[in-house]
C-alpha cells in the first residue's frame, strides 16, 4: 500500500504552456490530468504534487489543492525570495521548491551565487529543495548539496539515469557520493520512462537496488511520477516494480515513513 505517493503532477495543458512537453512524444500527457483523474489508478492516501513549469502561478493553484504537501516553484534569484517563500507557505501546504535544472543550458546552474543564495534562503524557511538534474547537472547537484549542508535536498528520479543504454558509471558512482551526504534523500521515481517502452524489469532493478542499498530505506521514498509514468507504463506496474526492489521490512519507510518525515507533512 502507497502511504504517501511523494511526486507526482497535476495540469491541464489548455490553461498553461509546458515548454518541456516538445514533441509529439508527449501528445499521451497533455489535458487535463487533476486530482479526480489522479486518484483512480494510484491507490495512496496522501501524496506530494511537484511542479512542472517556472511560473509562480501554477505553484499558487496548486497549494489549493487538498493534497498532503506542494513542492512548487519561484525565483531563486529574486532578491525577495525569503519573502515569495514565506507567502507561498501562507497559501497553502508548501512543503519544498523546485526548479528545472535539468533544463538549463548551464550544468553549473546550481552553483551560481544567486541560485545558490535562493536554495539557502529554501531551506532557512524550512523547506526541502528538490533536485531535478540529469547527468549533465550532477556535479553541479553534488556541488550545491556539499556546500550548504544545512538544505535538505531530495534528488528526483535518482538522478535519471541512463537506463535504456544501459549506462551505470559514472551515475552508480555518483549516487554512492550524493548518499554519503546526510542532508540528501532520493526518490525512487521517473525509473521506467528512463528505460524507454519497452522496458523489462531486469532493465531496472539493478539500478533501484543501488539506489536504495546507497541511502537505505529512511532516506529513500517512492513516487509514482504520473501522469508522466503511463508514457511507459501503468501506475499499477510502477508500483509492482517498487514492490518487487523494496524488502518488506523497508516498505513503511519507502512508501510513505521517509516522505511524511522529510517534507514533514502533516
Amino acid at each position: 500500500m502507497i502511504s504517501v505517493d511523494a511526486h507526482h503532477h497535476l495540469w491541464d495543458t489548455a490553461v498553461r504552456d509546458y515548454s518541456w512537453m516538445d514533441g509529439p512524444w508527449a501528445d499521451p500527457i497533455r489535458g487535463r490530468f487533476d486530482l479526480a483523474r489522479y486518484a483512480e489508478p494510484v491507490p495512496a492516501r496522501e501524496s506530494v504534487v511537484v511542479q512542472a513549469v517556472t511560473d509562480e502561478s501554477e505553484t499558487r493553484e496548486l497549494l489549493t489543492a487538498p493534497v498532503g504537501g506542494v513542492v512548487g516553484w519561484t525565483d531563486l534569484t529574486a532578491p525577495d525570495v525569503a519573502e515569495r517563500l514565506a507567502e507561498l507557505k501562507g497559501a497553502g501546504p508548501l512543503v519544498g521548491i523546485r526548479h528545472l535544472a535539468q533544463d538549463e543550458p548551464d550544468p553549473g546552474w546550481l552553483t551560481r551565487p544567486p541560485v545558490m543564495r535562493g536554495i539557502a534562503a529554501v531551506g532557512a524557511a524550512g523547506l526541502v529543495y528538490d533536485l531535478l538534474v540529469r547527468p549533465p547537472q550532477a556535479a553541479a547537484a553534488l556541488d550545491v548539496a556539499r556546500r550548504l549542508p544545512e538544505v535538505s535536498f531530495v534528488l528526483d528520479h535518482a538522478g535519471k539515469p541512463d537506463i535504456a543504454h544501459g549506462v551505470w558509471e559514472p551515475w552508480a558512482g555518483w549516487i554512492t557520493e550524493l548518499a554519503a551526504l546526510p542532508n540528501v534523500t532520493v526518490k525512487l521515481s521517473g525509473l521506467v520512462t528512463e528505460a524507454g517502452p519497452d522496458w523489462r524489469p531486469a532493465d531496472i532493478v539493478p539500478y533501484a537496488r543501488h539506489v536504495l542499498a546507497a541511502f537505505g530505506p529512511s532516506r529513500t521514498m517512492y513516487g509514482s511520477d504520473w501522469p508522466v509514468c503511463t508514457l511507459a507504463a501503468t501506475p499499477a506496474q510502477v508500483t509492482a516494480l517498487a514492490e518487487e526492489v523494496i524488502p518488506a521490512d523497508a516498505a513503511a519507510e519507502v512508501m510513505g515513513g521517509t516522505a511524511r518525515r522529510v517534507y514533514r507533512l502533516g
